[in-house]
């Protein structure tokens, strides 16, 4: 309004007008910075992410042996970040191969095609028959991320059943796509192991053709996993009670170091007629955690159902991110596709899982060498690259404090940051915060 009062008294009466024009040009920009300074006042501050919080305070530690044990990243036994050699050969393969256009929404075929064989199998029979709906995703937090929206929208009586304890960006992915979350025991903290009873009985519990998260392998926080005869008394349950069941499988091959083996979970349940859902990432096991690559997958009970279900994750990707990244999604394609390369991975993550599994054993061999009154065979009983150890959030508080050790306060260790050189310091700081304590 005003500024189209003033350019028509400007035309009509330039000189007499002047010192109006200012009046109504100051009126204007002051109401209008007010305005523009009360949009935000309101905004307070996030509370910090628990697991990025704790490399904030692990990096304004001056401390030179200060030791971060909460972001799951792997590194070497020198405490620095990897990158294997089946990558490096990848990217020198993809350099300058392709232009850098736009991908279709629902991203590089080869690499979504590759990505569905490598967790259902190469013969598995839902695969051949076209059944599985695919997309590329923004890794692991995208898969699931674009599932909470798909189970939002198509299937609206069905709420999610989230392990406790569980990722705790779970919660927040299921909250955002405004979906009704309930838990279900996973954890027993009496054996430090599965609390296999209670999970069962809140599986018969829960109505009818609930939707239920599944870790497939490596479970975060806790490093338990079902046994092969617990999967199959799970699936038995869950097809009886007509519940869903979608894996978050971030580490396949990264937990035991058998592509196949940490895959079992899904194949348990496809091959007793469940239709499931997947989400895939390759941050861990290809160590590709910035180029943000997953794989989003729902297995229907025909092509032509999978091509609709298909067409319609499109739709929820589209106004999200609109088009997936090339550069990751190439390197995948790359390693999977090529014999050679593949067999290198295979190899090189299979270094990673065994480096992660002898950490364990050392920690827990200075534990006890140091006299500590505590049973920590559960150090070496879980798996993956996270150790829940059974210490309480004061205790993980007096680590940092008292000894530059951080990690989150559920007591959870990444053991991807113990190496030869830091785990006898660790397990003496461990056994100073907890042999005075009950645990």
């Amino acid at each position: 309004m005003f500024p189209a009062l003033a350019l028509s008294m400007q035309q009509l009466q330039p000189a007499a007008s002047l010192p109006l024009l200012s009046c109504l040009r100051r009126a204007y920009s002051t109401s209008g910075a007010a305005a523009a300074t009360n949009w935000f006042s309101h905004v307070e501050m996030a509370p910090r992410d628990p697991i990025l919080g704790v490399t904030e305070k692990f990096l304004a530690d001056k401390n030179p042996d200060k030791i971060n044990l909460g972001v799951g990243a792997y590194r070497d036994d020198n405490g620095q970040p990897v990158v294997l050699e089946s990558v490096r050969e990848a990217e020198r393969r993809v350099a300058g191969s392709h232009f850098m256009e736009y991908l279709p929404i629902g991203g590089l075929r080869d690499f979504v095609s590759e990505s569905v064989k490598l967790a259902y199998g190469d013969d598995s029979p839902v695969v051949a028959a076209g059944q599985v709906a695919a997309v590329q995703s923004l890794s692991g937090t995208g898969s699931c991320r674009l599932f909470a929206e798909f189970q939002r929208r198509f299937m609206p009586h069905s709420s999610v059943y989230i392990p406790v304890p569980t990722w705790s960006n779970h919660h927040n992915i299921w909250r955002d796509a405004g979906v009704a979350q309930n838990g279900y025991r996973y954890y027993k903290p009496e054996t430090r192991g599965l609390d296999f009873e209670g999970l069962m009985e809140d599986i018969k519990n829960a109505p009818n053709g609930s939707v239920f998260l599944l870790h497939a392998c490596a479970h975060n926080p806790t490093g338990v996993d079902p046994t092969p005869e617990q999967w199959q008394a799970m699936s038995k349950l869950m097809l009886d009670k007509s519940h869903f069941a979608f894996f978050d499988m971030a580490y396949q091959g990264f937990a035991t170091g058998d592509c196949t083996r940490d895959a079992a979970a899904i194949r348990i349940f496809i091959d007793d007629g469940h239709r499931v859902g997947l989400s895939q990432s390759y941050a861990k096991n290809m160590g590709l955690y910035g180029q943000r690559v997953g794989c989003f997958s729902l297995v229907c009970d025909s092509a032509a159902e999978a091509a609709k279900v298909e067409s319609q994750m499109k739709l929820i990707a589209r106004p999200m991110y609109s088009n997936p990244p090339l550069h990751g999604a190439l390197l995948v394609s790359k390693i999977l596709h090529d014999a050679d390369l593949k067999q290198q991975w295979y190899q090189e993550v299979g270094v990673m899982a065994a480096r992660i599994k002898d950490m364990r054993g050392l920690l827990r061999h200075n534990l006890q060498q140091l006299g500590s009154p505590h049973n920590w065979q559960h150090i070496t009983d879980q798996i993956g690259m996270f150790c829940y150890t059974g210490m309480s959030g004061e205790m993980v508080d007096t680590l940092a404090a008292a000894h530059s050790i951080y990690m989150t306060r559920n007591g959870r260790i990444s053991m991807a940051g113990v190496n030869t050189k830091n785990v006898a310091r660790l397990a003496e700081a461990m056994h100073a915060v907890t042999k005075e304590a009950k645990m």
